[in-house]
This record gives C-alpha cells, structure tokens and sequence, in this order.
C-alpha cells in the first residue's frame, strides 16, 4: 500500500549541502520520489512510496538533531503522482525572495505569527467573529479551487509576489484585524506571517499544520470549501466525495476542481476545464481568440 507524506520544520542547519547528500541517498535507497528542499533554514519534503518505506525514512531523518520534532503529514496518493526524486540545496525554504528577512531558530521562524490549531481556530471566530480575517498564502490558481469562507486571496502568481502584494494600499483597511494566515501545510503561511508583522499588521495568526491537517480534523464540516490544490500529478483532492466544487470552467462556467494544461505549447497555461468541455477543447480562452478560424 502507498502514501505521501507531507513535512517540514524551520530549523538551523550549518551544513546544508551534507543534508543534501544524506536526503538523496536515504529517499533513493527506500525507492521513493517527489522532492526534498533544503537550505540552511531547515527541510521542506513532499515523497511518495510504500508505507513501510515512507515509515523508514521518517525514522531515519529524525536521527538527525533539528528533525527529531517534524511533524509528518499523510495524505493518499502514490509514488507514481511524482516522476522522479528531485533533492535541491536552495537559499530560502520557501522563495519569497526575502531570506535576509527571516531567521529562523529550532522554534522556528524568529517573529512569526501566533500559531493556531483548527480547534483553536474555531475558538477564535467565536470570540472575535467577523473581526478574523483568513489571508490565502497560497496563489490564485490554488485558491480558486478551494478556500475558507470570505478569505482575502491576493492575485499571486508566485510566492516572491507576496511581499509587494502586503504592502499594497487596498489591503491596509486589514491591519487592525485579526489575520489568520493558512496555506497547503503551514510553511509558506508561517513566513507570510512574519511578513506581515514586519508590514505594521497588528494580530496574525498562522494556521497550525496548514488546510492538510484542518482537513483531517474537520474535512467538509468546517470552514473549508472546495478542493485542495497539490502540486503533483493529483493536481486536487478532496475532503471527500461530498466537496463542493467551487471552481469555475474556463468555458462554460461549470463547477470543476480538474486543471488541464493549454493546449498550445506556446502558452502551457494552467486552465480549470470541466469534463463536458474537455471533450472539445482544452485551449485557454485567449488561445482559442487567437486560433485561425475554419
């Protein structure tokens, strides 16, 4: 039986590249694939394979002192939902374009947000109603499939957006709110937090474990609509087979969560298409404006 499993931890590493090779070596001997981030301000990892290979790499990795607190996220899907193991040294674990900005300690990231679990999240909304307001960490494509309710999504294409994007006017009105930032499994959301903070926002929160492990406790119970954006050859998944689908075909405005390619090379765009107009055409809109009429 597979699995994938989903981790990360913020942590001091002196020797980045060492834990490079080690990684490498450890995920190709148990057969597993997916990718591995490493810099000197800890692990970020997303790997598929057997379930007796995923719990031997997850005990081996925690030998080593800054890992032994990773909490590892598990989620269904298969070795095969990635084409090969990629395993690379970077200078930010995640690219916003700031390392400079974030230093991190075996806590963490230094000046973060409050972390919050889905429990206390709850708690929150009940104390403090309309006054929690959920920034999306995640780009427009991820969110236009699945969010939580009324969240701000800021129009992102890429992570190294963000930084210009908080600092924009329309958003200032938010800085005397309680903001609970959330993303796939916590990491991007716990250095958008400290963004944040250093942007003069006043009250921020970051979603403990991210919309993984909100899901697992609530899945479509909760605050949660839609589907989960991943970025493997699963492309979305759902809470379960009641998800409401809340994003919109290209074509025809239907509810899909399926993302497809354009079909024009060229272009490659990611599109949302539902499966009544995948049998016509999977050409973006702008493509097809463009196409030589018949």
């Amino acid at each position: 039986m597979q699995k994938i499993i989903l981790y990360y931890i913020f942590t001091p590493i002196s020797d980045p590249l060492a834990i490079v090779l080690w990684q490498k070596k450890l995920a190709s001997s148990l057969n597993l694939r997916g990718r591995i981030i490493i810099a000197n301000q800890g692990i970020n990892g997303t790997l598929g394979g057997n379930i007796k290979d995923l719990k031997a790499y997850i005990k081996e990795t925690k030998t080593y002192p800054g890992f032994k607190s990773i909490e590892f996220k598990w989620s269904p899907g298969q070795q095969d939902d990635f084409p090969k193991l990629s395993v690379k040294l970077r200078p930010e674990l995640v690219a916003f374009g700031r390392p400079e900005q974030i230093q991190v300690s075996t806590q963490g990231v230094i000046g973060g947000g409050k972390k919050i679990k889905p429990k206390q999240l709850h708690r929150l909304i009940e104390q403090k109603g309309k006054e929690v307001i959920f920034v999306d960490g995640r780009n427009y494509r991820e969110a236009a499939i699945g969010r939580f309710k009324n969240a701000v999504v800021m129009n992102v294409t890429h992570t190294r957006d963000f930084p210009n994007a908080i600092a924009d006017s329309k958003y200032q009105d938010l800085k005397d709110k309680t903001i609970v930032t959330y993303c796939t499994g916590g990491i991007r959301c716990e250095v958008l937090s400290k963004l944040m903070i250093d942007q003069g926002y006043s009250d921020v929160y970051q979603l403990d474990g991210g919309i993984v492990k909100y899901l697992e406790e609530f899945g479509d119970q909760g605050l949660w609509e839609g589907s989960l954006f991943v970025f493997d050859k699963r492309m979305a998944v759902r809470a379960s087979n009641n998800s409401k689908l809340i994003g919109r075909c290209v074509h025809c405005a239907e509810p899909t969560d399926s993302y497809q390619n354009c079909s024009n090379l060229a272009c490659n765009e990611l599109i949302l298409v539902c499966n009544n107009c995948l049998y016509k055409t999977t050409t973006c809109t702008n493509c097809l404006n463009y196409l030589p009429s018949k």
